[in-house]
């Protein structure tokens, strides 16, 4: 399994971490070229990256150059612009899921509904290329979990749209809820609001690294010199070791729901799996005064519960969410590419104490071929199984 690392000693921010992707391997060429999949025009931005030096360590500098008037938008603008560019549909979950953790911390701030959040310095165009960067960087490297240490919290004043406020910025605490954090760092914003919706909505651990082969490190410089450490952020890629936790603790939510058009049930779904969910269901009901329902299922980590069930909220007609922890055994399993007749694949592959059981085609790859090559969707499956299957 691809892990990462976010040792983030200094603090983080969205062009710190683009910065350290690119100095892991993702070449820029790479995030210009899915970054026209936006419907931005391409003459608005341009986007740079240079070696640099913090305190006698090398970094990379990304940095975003905005060439025309950019207008300050919506949670809902920019969430269209995800779904309607032509990026591949991992690399769309995971910016829609960092956006949703933005546009959950300001409505909270600000007491307004989530459609009613209006972004000012993460709506601005170098904002998105950040989180959507950050998107593309990590599908190009594979990285199936991340991993994030405690983050240093800062102080003084930062200067916003909404005037002077305390560092860390109101959205920025609200997002770090439920994360380790420190004031062993001096003054200064050392966390953004995009590096914390960025590190909230992708991190699966939080607090030590984890035991992991070290393939590669990376290093993100930000804008500012600070007088206590060098002002970078630190990944490190590798392959986890040690067997997977055969038992863990999660939470199971429910909703039962008798008023919504059934067409927009299968958009819930996948903004649910997008936001963290790890398993979701529907199941049929016959309610009160006869109505046919729907119950909606969700299997979750108790850390991504609230965003989740806020999520369930605001896009169904839901006024409430039931949730009981439960027990879980699992086997190993990642997601790994193999070499196949119809090209590379990805497919999901499942040990036991280290052996090889079995691997199952990823359906999204199998539906790509399928496609890509007019064969039969049932045909794409046997024959992945088939060149890819232990024998």
């Amino acid at each position: 399994m691809k892990i990462l690392y976010f040792d983030c000693f200094a603090g983080i921010s969205g062009d710190m971490t683009i910065g350290a992707l690119l100095d892991l391997g993702v070449p820029l060429a790479v995030v210009r070229q899915e970054l026209a999949r936006l419907p931005v025009p391409p003459s608005s931005y341009a986007v740079r990256a240079e070696k640099t030096s913090r305190k006698g360590m090398q970094a990379t500098k990304f940095s975003v150059h905005v060439e025309e008037h950019q207008p300050h938008r919506h949670y809902a603008d920019i969430a269209g612009m995800i779904e309607k560019s032509t990026l591949a549909e991992k690399i769309k979950e995971r910016a829609q899921c960092i956006f949703f953790r933005l546009a959950e911390a300001e409505a909270k701030v600000h007491g307004v509904e989530i459609g009613h959040v209006h972004f000012h310095e993460v709506g601005g165009i170098d904002a998105i290329v950040d989180i959507i960067g950050t998107a593309i960087c990590l599908e190009y490297l594979g990285i199936e979990r991340i991993h994030v240490s405690s983050l240093p919290l800062g102080g003084g004043y930062v200067e916003t749209a909404h005037g002077r406020l305390p560092v860390p910025a109101p959205a920025t605490a609200e997002l770090l809820r439920g994360v380790p954090v420190h004031g062993e760092l001096g003054e200064g914003e050392r966390v953004t609001p995009t590096g914390a919706a960025i590190v909230a909505a992708l991190g699966h651990s939080f607090g030590s690294a984890p035991s992991m082969t070290m393939h590669a490190t990376g290093y993100g410089a930000g804008d500012r010199d600070f007088p206590d450490v060098p002002n970078i952020l630190r990944v490190m890629s590798g392959e986890k070791t040690g067997a997977a936790p055969l038992r863990d603790e999660m939470l199971v939510a429910e909703t039962n729901i008798d008023d919504m058009n059934p067409e927009m049930l299968g958009f819930l779904m996948e903004r649910l799996f997008a936001c963290g969910a790890l398993d979701v269901g529907f199941s049929p009901l016959q309610m009160k005064k006869n109505r046919p329902g729907v119950k909606v299922t969700f299997l979750c980590a108790p850390q991504d519960l609230e965003t989740l069930a806020r999520l369930v909220l605001t896009e169904s007609t839901a006024i409430g969410v039931r949730y009981h922890p439960v027990g879980r055994i699992k086997m190993e399993r990642s997601v790994e590419e193999r070499e196949t007749s119809l090209g590379r694949v990805a497919v999901k592959v499942i040990r036991e104490g280290g052996i090889l059981l079995r691997i199952a085609p990823e359906f999204e790859e199998c539906r790509r071929i399928a496609l890509e090559k007019g064969l039969p969707l049932p045909d794409v499956y046997r024959i992945i199984e088939r060149e890819t299957s232990p024998s």
